[in-house]
């Protein structure tokens, strides 16, 4: 089925013109046998009844039980009807109950699987476990238990035939929904304010609709089979009406005479089966996306520590005080952010460094209300413009967040949604938050792309991300950003893989942005550089805590933590001796589940003594909004000593 989805998908051009795709869809050979079929079987029962209904419906007493003749191609039944028009009549039946019973089934199945991405956790884990259940026992015998459950007849087989099909296409919608919901764009539309409803129908729903296609074709020919069965067995359709499944029973006696009696419906129901199978990898191919339990203890048990979030005041927009982010594994809570303690202020720009596995980014994302369960975020204080994040309702916090904060993810292609216009997706923020009606939104949009410098920026809106440049997809979040008025924007790596070109126009932006809507900034990144030349201040991590806080005036001057001058001095500049060896930090950071006692850096620091390695040093004051986490800072200044302690410590 992969293979078959893979080969027609490659023969369908992404844009070529109006109704194209399905032109060359049906050009290629999966698609003409699928178009085929199908035509002959939507023929068969509209055509069918009309045209030999009469003659299917015939009793002949002078032609009892013959075989295949000139007269009856494929000979009579106990009564003396025609098999081949009473073959071709049942279409309708057949394929129509079909075809009701997997729309229930699915549309059941939807509710089921999607039900726990909107419910509170307790009502959406007691949802899955009923679907587990369902799921563990085989379909024809939830048929046989639903049939008994509602009755012998059509409408008992319908409905049972449909509540069979439920639990496996809910199992599928689960795990589908499951791997979008943590996607960047999903992330991204949240905290524009998007609720949990128009948060699964218009960006999860459409991302997984090319498996729940190809699923819900295959449903109908699983159906039509099972519905078959039923009839067969005597409790699906009764007399007078009958389907292929009961001519198949009413022709079981004489097969061993014609087997003509049990052949005919038998290739029926196999190529109508065909045909659903082969139309739902067709239409996946067009209609596609265009492009482990452990016990643990109910909540982490981090150390308490006490860390200084800096001065406070009226004009503090962000306050972080004893930030901690933890998640369950197999031994126990893991804690990669361990007490992060910062002040933003309005206007002002903060950029946070350090190497990868840091807590950088988990930062971010908990400032952010970000951070999925079964992560937990905990603080002693974590505010956004007064309101504290954590006590506040997700309702409270929808109009706030979704105007006054902005996230500019890493990876812009994940962050918006392949299946969206990029305008319709910067749209729905105005929608949503200014009451705005949709042609004004989708105006404002365009504004806003070209304020960000994106040309012709009203055909761009038109546009899919894919049709974008890694630059302009960027341009395109900070716009997003900009729907609303921001008041902090929090740009985790923004310039990962740019071009330096790019890169310094993409700053010039964020700093643009700053000026004109004097917004605060929470640059996330790992060239130390790029943060000194943008931010007013500079937050160090390590090991899931800020190791050093100072103002970028001291950077390159004043630098007192030992890992703040390590990366100093493995930062390539102009002026570097190109024929010295490369400075490196030696060793490698703690995982974040094996952090040790004491300083997290102390193994791979030069000024390590007794005390570092048995006390977790707590950030102190060294100077005028200077902290660092250290009980042995350097008290000279300059970049070369920094390259001296790394070159002390040895190399990799």
């Amino acid at each position: 089925m992969t293979a078959t989805t893979a080969a027609t998908a490659a023969a369908v051009p992404e844009k070529t013109g109006r109704g194209s795709p399905w032109l060359a869809a049906v050009r290629t050979p999966v698609g003409a046998c699928s178009a085929v079929l199908l035509a002959a079987v939507v023929l068969l029962a509209v055509l069918a009844p009309l045209v030999w209904g009469d003659r299917a419906a015939t009793v002949d007493t002078n032609a009892i039980g013959q075989g295949p003749s000139g007269a009856h191609l494929l000979g009579t039944d106990s009564l003396g009807r025609d098999i081949f028009y009473r073959t071709l009549v049942a279409t309708r039946l057949s394929v129509g109950l079909a075809v009701v019973s997997t729309v229930i089934g699915v549309t059941a199945g939807l509710v089921l699987g999607t039900l726990p991405s909107v419910l509170p956790r307790p009502a959406g884990r007691l949802v899955t476990a009923a679907v587990n259940i369902a799921v563990a026992f085989p379909g024809l015998l939830l048929a046989l238990f639903f049939a008994v459950i509602f009755g012998v007849g059509t409408r008992g087989a319908t409905l049972a035939i449909a509540f069979a099909l439920a639990p496996g296409f809910a199992r599928l919608a689960q795990t589908l929904a499951a791997g979008v919901v943590g996607r960047d764009f999903v992330s991204a539309a949240r905290i524009a304010g998007v609720g949990r409803f128009r948060l699964l129908v218009r960006h999860v729903l459409p991302n997984i609709g090319e498996p729940l296609v190809v699923n819900a074709t295959i449903g109908a020919g699983a159906a039509l089979l099972a519905f078959s069965g039923l009839s067969f067995l005597g409790i699906g359709v009764q007399a007078p009406d009958y389907d292929w499944g009961r001519l198949l029973r009413e022709g079981l006696d004489g097969i061993y005479v014609n087997p003509a009696v049990a052949l005919a419906p038998g290739v029926a129901v196999v190529l109508a089966g065909l045909a659903f199978n082969l139309v739902g990898e067709t239409v996946a191919a067009v209609v596609g996306v265009r492009t482990r339990s452990a016990k643990v203890r109910d909540r982490p048990v981090p150390p308490v520590r006490t860390a200084a979030a800096g001065e406070t005041g009226d004009e503090s927009l962000l306050v972080v005080e004893n930030l901690q982010v933890a998640f369950p594994g197999p031994a126990g809570w893991t804690t990669p952010v361990r007490g992060v303690s910062f002040t933003v202020r309005v206007g002002e720009a903060i950029g946070v460094v350090g190497e990868s596995g840091s807590g950088k980014s988990l930062t971010g994302l908990a400032v952010s209300r970000l951070i999925e369960a079964p992560g937990v975020v905990t603080a002693d204080r974590l505010d956004f413009a007064g309101t504290p994040l954590l006590t506040t309702s997700e309702r409270e916090l929808r109009p706030l967040l979704g105007t006054s904060l902005a996230m500019v993810f890493q990876d812009p292609m994940t962050s918006f949604n392949p299946t969206r216009r990029i305008g319709r997706q910067l749209a729905e923020v105005s929608e949503q938050h200014q009451g705005l009606s949709r042609s004004r939104a989708l105006a404002r949009a365009v504004d806003r792309l070209r304020a960000v410098r994106i040309p012709a920026a009203e055909r761009r809106a038109r546009q899919y991300p894919h049709e974008f440049s890694g630059g302009m997809r960027q341009r395109a979040m900070i716009g997003m950003g900009l729907m609303g008025q921001p008041r902090l924007i929090v740009a985790d790596e923004p310039t990962t893989a740019l071009d330096v070109t790019v890169q310094r126009q993409l700053l010039r932006l964020l700093a643009r942005t700053r000026d004109a809507e004097n917004a605060a900034i929470l640059l996330i990144s790992h060239d130390i550089t790029v943060v000194a030349q943008n931010c007013d201040r500079v937050l160090v991590m390590y090991a899931g805590r800020i190791v050093e806080d100072l103002p970028t005036a001291d950077l390159t001057s004043a630098p007192r933590h030992p890992y703040t001058r390590a990366l100093l001095a493995a930062t390539l500049e102009l002026d570097t001796d190109r024929d010295a060896p490369l400075a490196v930090i030696p060793g490698r950071p703690p995982e974040p589940s094996e952090v040790p006692v004491g300083c997290a850096f102390a193994a791979r620091c030069p000024r390590a003594a007794d005390r570092c390695l048995a006390e977790d040093p707590v950030p102190a004051l060294v100077g005028p909004g200077h902290r660092v986490a250290c009980w042995h800072p350097y008290e000279d200044t300059g970049r070369e000593s920094g390259r001296e302690a790394v070159a002390s410590g040895g190399a990799e």
